[in-house]
Parts: structure tokens; C-alpha cells; sequence
């Protein structure tokens, strides 16, 4: 197993953002909460979304131990379609309590470009914030988009951590 270094950015947001980003002018554009969603499903669009930002963490897991987290009533998943294909996804975790947690988000490689992320970034964190939390965060890392701190930043999260983990990039 090859792991490669890389640097994770931890950031918060303390107070909900005021966002006005329009949905993308994109025919047949739809977000739906996918309620209670089979882990098939689930692990279709972690792989889809992350395969190429080497997420692995729900792929170490059994099929079991991600079910109980995907059907906590604390735990949401939320899909983008277009023209009723699943295009991306967010997962946002309010196990914490007072703390939110935006625990994956991205898109598809084939939905990149088609200005659909910084609309589903707000749709994101307006999710987070209908819980009332005391502060929303997410973390990054320089293996993910190189678009994605910028954009956090842009959306109204603050770096307050960083730190250095090996990841498991390959076979």
C-alpha cells in the first residue's frame, strides 16, 4: 500500500452566512435529501465523487457500520441530479451536538466545470445551518480539488488547524 503525505486544512464557520448564489442555469437541475439511502447507493457516490481525491475512509468500513451512521437521524445526504442522473453529493453530520459537521462534498468529474459546485457549497451550508449549530465545519486537504480551500474561503470558512496525515493512495 503506497501513502502519500498531505496537508489538511480544518476550517469553521461561526455565524451563518448571508449567500446569494443562484442555481446554475443547467435544464433538469435537481437536489434531493436521500432519505435513509441504501449503502449501495451511498457507496456509489462516495466512490463516484472521491475515487480521485483517494477517499478511503467510508471503503474501510463494513457495510454495517456505514449504514448506522448513513441512517442516523442526525446524519443527512443530499444528491444533485441533472436530467436525473446523480451528478454529486453532501453528507452533513449533526452527531456532534452544537457542532456540524459538512463530512463529504464534491461532484462527479463529468458535472466539474459546469458551475454547479459553488451553488451546491451554499445549498450545503444552508443544510448545515437549519440544525442552529454553534459553528459548521469541514476540512480539506491538498490531495482534494485544488479549487476547494479557495472556495470554503470564498464561502465563509476560516482555517483555525492544519495538520500533516499520510493517506493511502494506492495498491
Amino acid at each position: 500500500m503506497t501513502e502519500t503525505e498531505t496537508t489538511v486544512t480544518y476550517l469553521e464557520m461561526l455565524a451563518e452566512p448571508v449567500l446569494h448564489v443562484a442555481a446554475p442555469a443547467i435544464p433538469k437541475l435537481l437536489l434531493m435529501r436521500a432519505e435513509q439511502p441504501s449503502v449501495d447507493f451511498y457507496r456509489y457516490l462516495y466512490t463516484s465523487v472521491g475515487r480521485g481525491y483517494h477517499w478511503t475512509d467510508r471503503d474501510k468500513i463494513t457495510d454495517e457500520a456505514l449504514a448506522a451512521i448513513i441512517e442516523d437521524e442526525a446524519v443527512e445526504v443530499w444528491v444533485v441530479y441533472v436530467a436525473g442522473q446523480p451528478a454529486g453529493y453532501f453528507e452533513i453530520d449533526g452527531r456532534g451536538g452544537e457542532e456540524v459537521e459538512l463530512e463529504y462534498f464534491g461532484l462527479m468529474p463529468r458535472f466539474h466545470g459546469r458551475g454547479i459546485g459553488k451553488w451546491l457549497l451554499a445549498e450545503a451550508i444552508r443544510a448545515c445551518w437549519v440544525r442552529r449549530p454553534d459553528r459548521v465545519v469541514v476540512e480539506t486537504c491538498t490531495l482534494d480539488s485544488p479549487a476547494a480551500l479557495a472556495l470554503y474561503q470564498k464561502m465563509g470558512f476560516q482555517p483555525f488547524a492544519r495538520a500533516t496525515r499520510l493517506v493511502e493512495t494506492g495498491e
